[in-house]
Protein backbone atom coordinates (compact mmCIF):
# COMPACT_ATOMS: atom_id res chain seq x y z
CA UNK A 1 0.00 0.00 0.00
CA UNK A 2 1.19 3.26 -0.43
CA UNK A 3 -0.59 6.49 0.92
CA UNK A 4 -0.16 10.01 0.46
CA UNK A 5 -1.46 12.57 2.48
CA UNK A 6 -0.93 16.53 3.87
CA UNK A 7 2.08 16.88 5.68
CA UNK A 8 1.71 17.11 9.48
CA UNK A 9 3.82 20.28 11.04
CA UNK A 10 7.52 19.49 11.27
CA UNK A 11 7.63 19.43 15.02
CA UNK A 12 4.62 16.69 15.55
CA UNK A 13 6.65 14.98 12.53
CA UNK A 14 8.93 12.72 15.26
CA UNK A 15 5.70 11.72 17.27
CA UNK A 16 3.49 10.68 14.64
CA UNK A 17 5.80 8.49 13.01
CA UNK A 18 7.27 7.07 16.78
CA UNK A 19 2.99 6.83 17.28
CA UNK A 20 2.28 5.28 14.03
CA UNK A 21 5.29 2.41 14.45
CA UNK A 22 3.96 1.51 17.72
CA UNK A 23 0.42 1.45 17.47
CA UNK A 24 -0.25 -0.09 13.58
CA UNK A 25 3.22 -1.33 12.16
CA UNK A 26 4.25 -3.43 15.21
CA UNK A 27 1.05 -5.03 15.56
CA UNK A 28 0.57 -5.96 11.71
CA UNK A 29 4.45 -6.71 11.72
CA UNK A 30 4.67 -4.35 8.76
CA UNK A 31 6.89 -2.91 6.86
CA UNK A 32 6.96 1.42 6.53
CA UNK A 33 8.69 4.00 5.69
CA UNK A 34 8.19 7.81 5.75
CA UNK A 35 8.94 9.66 2.78
CA UNK A 36 8.96 13.76 2.57
CA UNK A 37 7.80 14.72 -1.03
CA UNK A 38 9.63 18.04 -0.40
CA UNK A 39 13.02 16.63 -0.19
CA UNK A 40 14.50 17.00 -3.37
CA UNK A 41 16.78 13.51 -3.85
CA UNK A 42 20.35 13.24 -5.15
CA UNK A 43 20.53 11.76 -8.63
CA UNK A 44 24.26 11.05 -10.57
CA UNK A 45 24.00 9.91 -13.91
CA UNK A 46 26.31 7.48 -15.66
CA UNK A 47 27.07 7.18 -19.31
CA UNK A 48 29.01 6.13 -21.96
CA UNK A 49 29.23 7.00 -25.26
CA UNK A 50 25.63 7.33 -26.61
CA UNK A 51 23.67 9.94 -25.30
CA UNK A 52 19.97 9.99 -25.89
CA UNK A 53 19.48 9.03 -22.32
CA UNK A 54 21.85 11.58 -21.00
CA UNK A 55 20.54 14.60 -23.14
CA UNK A 56 16.69 13.45 -22.18
CA UNK A 57 17.58 13.30 -18.37
CA UNK A 58 19.48 16.30 -18.57
CA UNK A 59 16.37 18.46 -20.56
CA UNK A 60 13.94 17.02 -17.68
CA UNK A 61 15.90 18.01 -14.43
CA UNK A 62 16.61 21.64 -16.23
CA UNK A 63 12.62 21.80 -16.68
CA UNK A 64 12.24 20.38 -13.39
CA UNK A 65 10.52 17.74 -14.26
CA UNK A 66 12.43 15.54 -12.63
CA UNK A 67 12.36 16.90 -9.04
CA UNK A 68 15.44 15.95 -7.69
CA UNK A 69 18.42 17.40 -7.44
CA UNK A 70 21.37 16.23 -9.86
CA UNK A 71 25.17 16.44 -8.42
CA UNK A 72 26.71 15.67 -10.93
CA UNK A 73 27.47 13.06 -14.43
CA UNK A 74 30.44 9.99 -14.36
CA UNK A 75 31.55 8.81 -17.71
CA UNK A 76 34.13 6.59 -19.06
CA UNK A 77 34.51 8.98 -22.31
CA UNK A 78 35.28 12.43 -22.68
CA UNK A 79 32.13 13.31 -25.29
CA UNK A 80 29.71 14.81 -23.20
CA UNK A 81 31.72 17.11 -21.28
CA UNK A 82 30.70 20.20 -22.96
CA UNK A 83 27.02 19.38 -22.67
CA UNK A 84 26.90 18.66 -19.37
CA UNK A 85 29.12 21.64 -18.36
CA UNK A 86 26.88 23.88 -20.02
CA UNK A 87 24.34 23.36 -17.82
CA UNK A 88 26.74 23.98 -15.30
CA UNK A 89 27.01 20.27 -13.45
CA UNK A 90 29.95 18.70 -13.17
CA UNK A 91 31.34 16.28 -15.30
CA UNK A 92 33.73 13.45 -14.45
CA UNK A 93 35.58 11.38 -17.31
CA UNK A 94 36.86 8.10 -15.46
CA UNK A 95 38.03 5.84 -18.02
CA UNK A 96 37.71 2.07 -16.78
CA UNK A 97 41.11 0.04 -18.07
CA UNK A 98 42.55 -3.24 -16.44
CA UNK A 99 41.49 -2.27 -12.82
CA UNK A 100 38.23 -1.87 -12.93
CA UNK A 101 37.72 -1.26 -9.18
CA UNK A 102 40.49 1.86 -9.25
CA UNK A 103 37.77 2.96 -11.91
CA UNK A 104 34.58 2.54 -9.53
CA UNK A 105 36.17 3.78 -6.35
CA UNK A 106 37.19 7.18 -8.17
CA UNK A 107 33.57 7.38 -9.38
CA UNK A 108 32.49 6.58 -5.72
CA UNK A 109 34.64 9.61 -4.13
CA UNK A 110 33.34 12.51 -6.99
CA UNK A 111 29.88 11.81 -6.91
CA UNK A 112 30.13 11.54 -2.94
CA UNK A 113 26.61 10.26 -1.12
CA UNK A 114 23.62 10.18 -3.28
CA UNK A 115 20.03 8.65 -3.46
CA UNK A 116 20.03 7.19 -6.77
CA UNK A 117 22.57 6.08 -9.57
CA UNK A 118 21.17 6.14 -13.44
CA UNK A 119 22.85 4.24 -15.56
CA UNK A 120 21.89 6.19 -18.70
CA UNK A 121 23.73 3.53 -21.55
CA UNK A 122 26.85 3.27 -19.48
CA UNK A 123 28.28 0.09 -21.17
CA UNK A 124 29.92 -1.12 -17.95
CA UNK A 125 29.11 -3.90 -15.49
CA UNK A 126 29.47 -2.86 -12.16
CA UNK A 127 30.96 -4.79 -9.80
CA UNK A 128 28.91 -5.97 -6.24
CA UNK A 129 31.32 -3.83 -4.47
CA UNK A 130 30.71 -0.72 -6.13
CA UNK A 131 26.49 -1.59 -5.72
CA UNK A 132 27.60 -2.00 -2.07
CA UNK A 133 29.58 0.54 -1.23
CA UNK A 134 27.42 3.10 -3.50
CA UNK A 135 24.51 2.73 -0.68
CA UNK A 136 22.54 3.75 -3.46
CA UNK A 137 19.92 2.00 -5.67
CA UNK A 138 20.86 2.69 -9.46
CA UNK A 139 18.31 2.26 -12.04
CA UNK A 140 19.83 1.03 -15.54
CA UNK A 141 17.92 1.10 -19.23
CA UNK A 142 18.42 -1.80 -21.95
CA UNK A 143 16.81 -2.77 -25.30
CA UNK A 144 14.17 -5.62 -24.53
CA UNK A 145 15.66 -8.26 -27.16
CA UNK A 146 17.63 -9.39 -24.00
CA UNK A 147 18.54 -11.86 -23.78
CA UNK A 148 17.21 -13.02 -27.77
CA UNK A 149 20.22 -10.74 -29.07
CA UNK A 150 22.69 -10.16 -26.12
CA UNK A 151 25.83 -8.61 -27.38
CA UNK A 152 27.34 -6.21 -29.91
CA UNK A 153 24.63 -5.04 -32.94
CA UNK A 154 21.45 -6.31 -31.89
CA UNK A 155 19.17 -4.22 -33.39
CA UNK A 156 21.58 -5.58 -37.15
CA UNK A 157 20.49 -9.26 -35.77
CA UNK A 158 16.83 -8.05 -34.93
CA UNK A 159 16.81 -6.51 -38.66
CA UNK A 160 17.67 -10.14 -39.54
CA UNK A 161 15.27 -12.09 -38.02
CA UNK A 162 12.45 -9.72 -39.18
CA UNK A 163 11.43 -8.46 -35.57
CA UNK A 164 7.91 -6.59 -35.56
CA UNK A 165 8.68 -4.97 -32.15
CA UNK A 166 11.22 -3.08 -30.35
CA UNK A 167 10.87 -2.33 -26.92
CA UNK A 168 13.11 -0.96 -23.65
CA UNK A 169 13.11 -2.08 -20.13
CA UNK A 170 14.38 -0.05 -16.42
CA UNK A 171 15.00 -2.02 -14.07
CA UNK A 172 17.24 -2.15 -10.65
CA UNK A 173 20.66 -3.29 -11.12
CA UNK A 174 21.72 -6.20 -9.00
CA UNK A 175 24.88 -8.34 -9.03
CA UNK A 176 23.07 -10.70 -11.43
CA UNK A 177 23.87 -8.79 -14.63
CA UNK A 178 20.24 -7.35 -16.63
CA UNK A 179 18.18 -9.57 -14.22
CA UNK A 180 17.23 -6.93 -11.34
CA UNK A 181 13.48 -6.31 -10.73
CA UNK A 182 11.27 -4.16 -13.57
CA UNK A 183 10.53 -0.83 -12.95
CA UNK A 184 9.04 0.12 -16.51
CA UNK A 185 8.99 -1.51 -20.00
CA UNK A 186 7.84 -0.03 -23.24
CA UNK A 187 6.97 -1.29 -26.92
CA UNK A 188 6.88 0.09 -30.36
CA UNK A 189 5.79 -1.78 -33.52
CA UNK A 190 8.14 -1.91 -36.50
CA UNK A 191 7.90 -3.41 -40.16
CA UNK A 192 9.94 -4.95 -42.75
CA UNK A 193 10.06 -0.81 -44.24
CA UNK A 194 12.26 -0.48 -41.10
CA UNK A 195 16.03 -0.65 -42.03
CA UNK A 196 18.94 -1.10 -39.34
CA UNK A 197 18.92 2.30 -39.26
CA UNK A 198 15.54 2.65 -38.23
CA UNK A 199 15.21 0.58 -35.55
CA UNK A 200 18.24 2.16 -33.91
CA UNK A 201 16.33 5.25 -34.02
CA UNK A 202 13.16 3.82 -32.94
CA UNK A 203 14.96 1.84 -29.91
CA UNK A 204 16.53 5.43 -28.90
CA UNK A 205 13.36 7.22 -28.48
CA UNK A 206 11.81 4.17 -26.75
CA UNK A 207 14.84 3.88 -24.18
CA UNK A 208 14.54 7.67 -23.68
CA UNK A 209 10.93 7.25 -22.57
CA UNK A 210 11.41 4.19 -20.33
CA UNK A 211 14.43 4.93 -18.22
CA UNK A 212 12.35 8.46 -17.64
CA UNK A 213 9.79 7.05 -16.48
CA UNK A 214 11.43 4.59 -14.05
CA UNK A 215 13.40 7.60 -12.72
CA UNK A 216 10.32 9.44 -12.10
CA UNK A 217 8.52 6.48 -10.14
CA UNK A 218 11.49 6.27 -7.96
CA UNK A 219 12.33 9.66 -7.02
CA UNK A 220 8.22 10.01 -6.48
CA UNK A 221 8.72 7.11 -4.11
CA UNK A 222 6.12 5.24 -6.19
CA UNK A 223 7.76 1.43 -6.63
CA UNK A 224 7.76 -1.03 -4.06
CA UNK A 225 10.05 -3.79 -3.87
CA UNK A 226 8.30 -7.21 -3.61
CA UNK A 227 11.37 -10.00 -3.59
CA UNK A 228 12.47 -9.89 -7.58
CA UNK A 229 9.97 -7.84 -8.52
CA UNK A 230 7.82 -4.08 -7.67
CA UNK A 231 5.01 -2.54 -7.79
CA UNK A 232 4.14 0.65 -8.80
CA UNK A 233 1.88 3.30 -7.97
Amino acid sequence: MRMAFDQAPAAERPALYRRFAEQIAAPLRMEHRFAESDERKRVAILVSREDHCLSDLLWRWRSGELGAELVGVVSNHPDHAEQVASLGLPYHHVPVGEDRRAAERQALELLGEVDLLVLARYMQILSAEFLREAGAPAINIHHSFLPAFVGADPYARAHERGVKLIGATAHYVTEQLDAGPIIDQDVTRVSHRDEIDDLVGIGRDVERLVLARAVKAHLDDRVLLDGARTIVF
